[in-house]
């Protein structure tokens, strides 16, 4: 006799055998039980999970000399057929061979006979998705009315491709993938009775590769029997299948996570001049990458993993010495870089390109960080980097020396107007208000002010500084902000309009990505202290995008640009200056100024 490959040698006789799939075998033997069987079954999944296989238990189980039985005997003359692939009423028709309406119209003709020697006529159709549209609509009315001695048995690897109408004349019964620890017991029981000694991890390789697919890890198994013969190392595995050890997928992992190139190169070096398919590393990089990020998000990874028990705990360790960001920044990496290698003529190149811009992610500096860089370089190394806040009170309270030390911020500024004598002309004094600093005159200039300035400057308490118009002189604001930070004044030339609406400054920007960084909040708050400080309102800005909502400030103390001017221009230590001096106030900064 012939030789048999291991995936037709153990091809399932009985329901029992069948691997996996427990909830589909139940449904239909209970149905054979209580003669509920459907006229009309189909059996989708991927490869090699036991549709056909179900299909032919099906017919068996109904054509069985004892039967219908969910048991069949394997003994009688119409099971012997089946298993042997000859039962003259059992028709299995290819359907990516016989998609045509005229195979179908022959198959209708047929079916109208009754059985030869079994009790039913089963029609087995396989690939039935690869059927054309004129062969599933004549099939529709026998699908729907039978005769009573045929049964339909389809199976499909890609169920949406078939009609709606044909789907829905049939009981449909989706398998899965089957499990890595059946998969595992059952090529234990194969190496076993083919009197093969084969380690534990080799089997767990052999069954990653399989996917779930019991033919694909028969074959497999099958190729390395005959490579190794009674006795199958660990190294034979990995030769046979092409595979790269767990140690060189973790040894290139961590020379990227210590920026060790030089290292990662060299192991690149040395597994491709064993003849290792780069594509496959890359890959398994990938996917160890991929694992790793699993066990830093899942609360229970080995649900989605299958991996070996050794290997999974080693992954969870290293998964928790790094952030969720950092593991998928790599993985992003190694993801774009085995794209490039799918198109590449340099397949080698693009690879050592994905690993070096992965093991230099830790040195890249993010793009805020450069602009804070650029703007200390620019003002000469000074920054201020702590704003105080500023407590409004009402004119009737009375602070202490205290608190009048700290309302007072070194950024904050107020410009007075100190009348001169009669015939010359108002010169503006601006000054860091502190109340530890009394308020000093200028000699011969600040002498004795008229006595209407005295009166008026001793009963105006209102804030009314002249303002400017938004339209009209949005260019200079524009070169206001270009001294404070330049690149927020390129990004305000990019605004398509500008208007005022009441108490808003309305900014439209046609492209999202022109206003990205303008729209996080503390360039929001910088941007509105400085169209205060320059327009004398005050603004509440807005930002609107074409076909978006407008985004606005919102702070985390609750105190805003304008909650600030209003607590400095009713300062009481700015009120006692104005009165004193015969001025008024004119002008309230509280923006940072860069130079």
């Amino acid at each position: 006799m012939s030789y048999l490959v291991l995936a037709r040698k153990w091809r399932p006789q009985t329901f029992e055998e069948v691997v996996g799939q427990q909830s589909v075998i139940r449904t239909l033997q209970n149905g054979i039980d209580r003669h509920r069987i459907p006229h009309a079954i189909i059996f989708s999944g991927v490869r090699g999970v036991g549709k056909t296989t179900l299909a032919r238990l099906v017919a068996k189980a109904l054509n069985c000399q004892g039967g219908p039985t969910k048991i069949p005997c394997n003994k009688c003359e119409h099971c012997t057929e089946i298993t042997a692939g000859n039962a003259i009423d059992i028709h299995e028709i290819d359907g990516a061979s016989n998609r045509g309406i005229q195979e179908i119209r022959e198959l209708k003709e047929n079916i109208r006979f009754f059985p030869t020697k079994s009790r039913y006529k089963i029609i087995i159709i396989d690939e039935v998705h690869m059927l054309t549209t004129e062969a599933f609509n004549a099939l529709l009315k026998t699908l729907e009315e039978p005769p009573e001695h045929v049964f339909f048995m389809f199976a499909t690897t890609e169920l949406h491709k078939i009609p709606i109408t044909i789907l829905s004349r049939c009981q449909r019964y989706e398998l899965q993938k089957v499990s890595s620890s059946e998969l595992f017991t059952f090529f234990s029981k194969i190496a076993q009775e083919e009197k093969v000694i084969i380690s534990d991890w080799a089997l767990n390789i052999i069954v990653r590769e399989a996917g779930g697919s019991v033919r694909d890890g028969l074959s497999l198994l099958d190729q390395i029997f005959s490579f190794g013969g009674d006795e199958i190392t660990d190294e034979d595995v990995i030769q046979v299948l092409g595979l790269v050890d767990s140690q060189v997928v973790s040894s290139m992992a961590a020379a990227i996570f210590n920026s060790d190139l030089a290292n990662g190169l060299r192991i690149l070096d040395e597994t491709s001049s064993y003849g290792v398919d780069l594509k496959r590393l890359a890959n398994d990089l990938l996917y160890y990458f991929r694992a790793l990020l699993i066990c830093r998000i899942s609360a229970n990874p080995e649900k989605l993993l299958d991996v070996p028990d050794q290997e999974f705990a080693e992954m969870r360790q290293i998964a928790g010495q790094h952030t969720t960001e950092s593991l998928q920044l790599y993985f992003n990496m190694l993801l774009k870089g085995v794209e490039e290698m799918q198109y590449s003529s340099h397949p080698r190149l693009a690879f050592e390109m994905a690993l070096i811009r992965a093991a230099e992610a830790g040195n890249v500096v993010p793009v805020a960080e450069l602009l804070g860089k650029l703007e200390t370089m620019q003002s000469g190394g000074v920054v201020a980097s702590i704003k105080k806040a500023v407590t409004p009170r009402g004119p009737a309270q009375k602070p202490s020396v205290k608190e009048k030390t700290k309302s007072e911020a070194p950024q904050k500024a107020v410009s007075t107007e100190i009348p001169e004598k009669p015939g010359q002309q108002q010169k503006k004094v601006v000054k860091n208000l502190k109340a530890e600093e009394p308020v000093k005159e200028e000699p011969a200039e600040a002498e004795a002010p008229s006595q209407q300035a005295t009166e008026k400057g001793s009963t105006e308490n209102t804030v009314e500084p002249p303002t400017r118009d938004v339209r009209k002189n949005w260019d200079e604001f524009i070169e206001y902000v270009m001294d404070r930070k330049k690149w927020m004044a390129h990004t305000l030339r990019l605004c398509s309009k500008v208007r005022e609406e009441g108490a808003e400054l309305i900014l439209k920007f046609d492209d999202p990505s022109d206003c990205k960084m303008l729209q996080s909040k503390e360039n929001m708050k910088f941007l509105t202290e400085f169209s205060q400080d320059f327009f004398q309102k005050e603004f509440k800005i807005g930002i609107k995008i074409r076909g978006a909502d407008s985004q606005g400030i919102t702070d985390q103390d609750g105190m805003g640009p304008q909650e600030e001017r209003r607590a400095l221009a009713n300062d009481p230590l700015v009120q006692m200056a104005s009165e004193v001096l015969g001025g008024r106030v004119v002008n309230i900064r509280t923006g940072p100024r860069s130079r």
